[in-house]
């Protein structure tokens, strides 16, 4: 089955990444200070991305607090911004507001989320944020597994929303475990959304297994940041958002 009009979120914290490679001790106001996150958002928006995606870490690792400030203020679309499972976060995304939170796992050590969360062994935490969240406007995705337990326990704490963890099936993409990958995902949705849930998908995604990944049934959004963010090495940030809002959508 195929999707159409499928959303694409742009994530950008590999931007911030490679500034805070060189500015780390800098204020965010330094001229020299480059590149700045909020330049390329607005760039990705123009390109035809749907919304921004920013995950503000704990360590402050590359997305500053500042930048989701400065995001909230100035881009014209969505807002979506991931985060941890603690108090302090709650607390940010009930003062910044953005349109979506997405509740990630997170782990000092990793250099990108791994994992999906669990949902089933934090039930209460998670429930709260969703409580939280929801009462002040903010719509709610879980980053799980395609894992049954998870995917019903995030129904039954009232996430509006699950974002699909692609990671396994894309680090097994070249591999013997691809279609036994995809077909854990495309169960994962179809279970999903018969719990009226929405469907969203995103980690591992680049521009040769999106032609796979876009075929999940059920499919609302991807959100995808460091395969545009290399692309864009080569070709700029506006073509390669424009290549990837493409071929998501069959083009």
């Amino acid at each position: 089955m195929s999707n159409a009009n499928i959303l694409l979120g742009v994530n950008i914290d590999h931007f911030a990444t490679l500034r805070q490679a060189r500015y780390r001790e800098v204020g965010l106001d330094d001229p020299m200070v480059e590149p700045d996150p909020t330049a390329l958002a607005l760039l990705s928006e123009k390109a035809g991305g749907d919304g921004i995606t920013v995950h503000p870490r704990e360590d402050q690792r590359h997305i500053q607090r500042e930048d989701v400030r400065r995001l909230r203020e100035r881009i014209q679309t969505r807002l979506n911004m991931e985060m941890a499972a603690t108090k302090d976060m709650l607390a940010f995304a009930l003062e910044i507001k953005p349109e979506s939170i997405c509740v990630v796992p997170e782990n000092r050590e990793e250099v990108t989320t791994e994992g999906g969360l669990d949902v089933v062994g934090n039930f209460d935490r998670v429930k709260s944020i969703v409580e939280a969240a929801t009462a002040a406007g903010i719509v709610t995705s879980l980053f799980i597994d395609p894992d049954s337990e998870q995917i019903a326990a995030s129904a039954a704490v009232n996430a509006p929303c699950i974002e699909l963890h692609t990671g396994a099936y894309a680090n097994a993409y070249h591999g013997s475990g691809r279609a036994a990958e995809f077909e854990r995902l495309v169960k994962g949705a179809e279970q999903a959304h018969g719990l009226d849930l929405i469907v969203n998908a995103g980690h591992g995604i680049n521009y040769v297994n999106i032609a796979e990944v876009r075929t999940l049934p059920h499919l609302h959004e991807l959100n995808i940041g460091h395969s545009i963010i290399s692309r864009s090495v080569f070709y700029g940030i506006e073509e390669a958002v424009r290549e990837m809002k493409a071929l998501i959508n069959g083009g």
